[in-house]
C-alpha cells in the first residue's frame, strides 16, 4: 500500500476505473463521458447502494484490498470517481 497517490497516478488510473464502472455496472455511457468530479449517488452518475456494492466487490478483486460498507469514510470515497480513483490508488496492492 503506498502512502499516497501521486496526480500523475491518479490521472493514469482514472481511464482505467471509469472503464470498470461502466463495464460493472453495465451503464449505457461511455467510460469517457463520465464527469470525474460529478457525484456518483444521485444527481451525478445516479449510483444506489447496490451498485456501490457490485462495484466494491470487483474493486476488491482486481486491486487487491477490501472496501468495506461499514468504513466511516464511504460517503467521501464514493463521492466522485476521481475520490474513488484516489483511494484505489492509494490502498491498491502493488
Amino acid at each position: 500500500m503506498s502512502a499516497q497517490a501521486t496526480p500523475e497516478t491518479v490521472a493514469d488510473l482514472l481511464p482505467e476505473v471509469a472503464e470498470l464502472v461502466v463495464s460493472t455496472l453495465n451503464l449505457d455511457i461511455g467510460a469517457g463521458d463520465i464527469d470525474s468530479e460529478a457525484p456518483l449517488f444521485g444527481e451525478g452518475l445516479g449510483l444506489d447502494s447496490i451498485d456501490i456494492l457490485e462495484l466494491a466487490l470487483v474493486i476488491s478483486k482486481r486491486y487487491g484490498f477490501q472496501l468495506r460498507s461499514d468504513n466511516d469514510d464511504n460517503i467521501r470515497i464514493y463521492s466522485s470517481l476521481r475520490a474513488l480513483t484516489v483511494h484505489i490508488a492509494t490502498h491498491r496492492a502493488k
